[in-house]
């Protein structure tokens, strides 16, 4: 079973055969979807699509090219939609143009998650990507979030070593002509290793495609990677990574052996047939309506 930690489902591209792409990500493997937000409308969309879709979980938060979005209204309710069982994470939040506005959703989206216990989807800049990843990670580190719970995507050769060094997972997303492809990917993984590497797709970026995510399993299979380096990226790491905040039950596939339902997934506390309830989440009190790090 492959996972796509970073598939943006919700958008409007997907309307006219939102079923069909879900069912070829089925088809190729792939059987967990998770859908980050990139504003509080899109967050509730993608909520409707997890509860739509067995195999897609959601997570929510403004993004940060939407953090001129975010005002006092934004952070309740996404404290209404993170109760909700099937939202696993906050995101897709950090920097972009690395401006003030986006500083300031940035920490308030990360102290929600600190207090909740809850993994963090960080978006790193088209632009300026190092400088960005830095920013984040230095303040993720001073707001005191595990580092364990910090997936950093969008990575690339001149910025994996910064984001693995700080202890953060390092998420690549694997687009048909930019950013990052099937053979470069491979060749970070011979060079790093496979451990707290991820492998996903936007789904949103030129030719739609089943989900990229399946592309760079066959490279990895070959040699001089070991057979933890075919899976690990595009599976165990994923799991691993986004339960720390609430377990993921996937689906059965047409390929995968038949399964009992006391097996677990990998770092799940809860079985792979047992949903997870709805969690109380914690408010900010007297914060409510402070900006973070002062004015």
């Amino acid at each position: 079973m492959l996972v796509d930690t970073h598939a943006h489902l919700d958008l409007e591209q997907f309307d006219a055969d939102r079923d069909e792409v879900v069912q070829r990500a089925r088809d190729a493997g792939v059987g967990l979807i998770i859908n980050p937000g990139i504003t509080v409308e899109s967050s509730r969309r993608i909520v409707e699509l997890a509860e739509r879709y067995d195999e897609v979980y959601a997570a929510v938060g403004v993004h940060p090219c939407h953090a001129d979005t975010f005002d006092d209204s934004s952070l309740p309710a996404l404290r209404q939609l993170a109760a909700h069982p099937k939202v696993v994470a906050i995101g897709e939040i950090g920097f972009d143009e690395i401006t003030d506005a986006e500083e300031y959703a940035y920490r308030w989206q990360l102290e929600f998650a600190l207090e909740n216990d809850m993994v963090v989807m960080v978006h790193s800049p088209h632009r300026d990507k190092k400088r960005g990843i830095v920013r984040s990670i230095e303040i993720a580190q001073e707001i005191g979030l595990p580092m364990g719970k910090l997936v950093i995507d969008h990575n690339n050769e001149d910025t994996v070593e910064d984001t693995l060094q700080s202890g953060a997972w390092a998420a690549f997303t694997i687009y048909p002509d930019t950013k990052m492809d099937s053979e470069r990917f491979v060749a970070v993984v011979e060079k790093y290793g496979p451990e707290r590497i991820i492998c996903d797709s936007p789904a949103d970026r030129g030719i739609p495609t089943p989900l990229p995510v399946p592309e760079p399993a066959a490279p990895t299979a070959a040699p001089p990677l070991a057979a933890d380096a075919t899976s690990l990226p595009t599976c165990p790491n994923a799991l691993d990574a986004s339960p720390h905040s609430r377990p993921l039950h996937a689906p059965a596939l047409p390929s995968d052996p038949e399964t009992h339902p006391t097996q677990r997934l990998i770092a799940n506390s809860l079985p792979r047939a047992q949903r997870p309830p709805p969690r109380p989440v914690r408010t900010r009190g007297d914060r409510a309506h402070a900006r973070p790090g002062g004015d």
